[in-house]
């Protein structure tokens, strides 16, 4: 499944976490031997390194703009591609590291607390990001109200919202827009070039105490949600006036 959702930004990305209610396995031949094994499937992955706080990684080399990374972290499991031309490549890994998950890292349906599939967009401009997503998502809404008094700067637009999908509220949406300006940049008008706007949308499952939870059925179902949710609903009310107010800008 091809698609064009990075034409309308800068960096697209589609990730997967399984939170987990028990701390990961960390030893050394567990560790290695999982990350082996998903370098056997996807050879180019061969960029392997323990960040400052533990967490665990293996990545495609990021120079092409479009690559693969697994993390091993405390509590999650995390996957996806930056990027990606094609969304069932996202999902092929995906769906790899859950099968692999209950065997080499024993995780089985008690252990997994949730599951989310994020799209996550990111928008480079170097000006005030909150003025962008006031003008982009609040201009007509009573929260900008403010906005037209003497000397009114927009400062803190960095709006959540966290909605459910299903009846017991197990299933939920959240949408985030994320402002990386500060008061100071705004107060001496000096922005920082390699900063962006960073949208990111979720649906997460939460396990039900009442059944078995199987992983892999699960994320089928939550891709195909989030995937006709972010085309029908984020993409015309979020994406598109969002890359709309930075294109005027520049």
């Amino acid at each position: 499944m091809t698609h064009s959702y990075g034409s309308f930004c800068d960096d697209f990305y589609l990730d997967m976490h399984v939170n987990t209610e028990l701390d990961l396995p960390n030893n050394r031949d567990t560790v290695l031997a999982f990350f082996e094994r998903l370098q056997r499937t996807w050879p180019t992955m061969g960029n392997f390194y323990r960040r400052e706080d533990g967490h665990y990684c293996l990545e495609e080399d990021d120079e092409p703009g479009e690559y693969r990374w697994v993390n091993l972290e405390t509590d999650r499991i995390g996957s996806g591609i930056v990027n990606p031309t094609n969304l069932e490549d996202v999902y092929a890994q995906d769906r790899l590291v859950l099968e692999l998950m209950p065997y080499m890292l024993g995780v089985n349906h008690l252990d997994v607390d949730s599951l989310d599939v994020t799209y996550a967009m990111d928008f480079d401009y170097q000006g005030n990001h909150d003025e962008v997503i006031a003008d982009a998502l609040f201009s007509q809404s009573p929260f900008g109200c403010l906005l037209d008094q003497p000397n009114s700067k927009a400062l803190g637009f960095s709006p959540t919202v966290l909605t459910s999908l299903s009846e017991d509220c197990r299933t939920q949406a959240r949408i985030s827009v994320e402002s990386k300006t500060s008061a100071f940049e705004v107060r001496n008008e000096k922005y920082k070039a390699e900063e962006a706007i960073s949208l990111y949308f979720t649906v997460r499952q939460y396990r039900r105490p009442d059944e078995k939870f199987d992983a892999l059925k699960s994320f089928e179902s939550q891709c195909i949600m989030a995937g006709e949710l972010f085309a029908s609903k984020i993409m015309p009310c979020i994406v598109q006036p969002l890359a709309n107010a930075i294109s005027q800008r520049r």
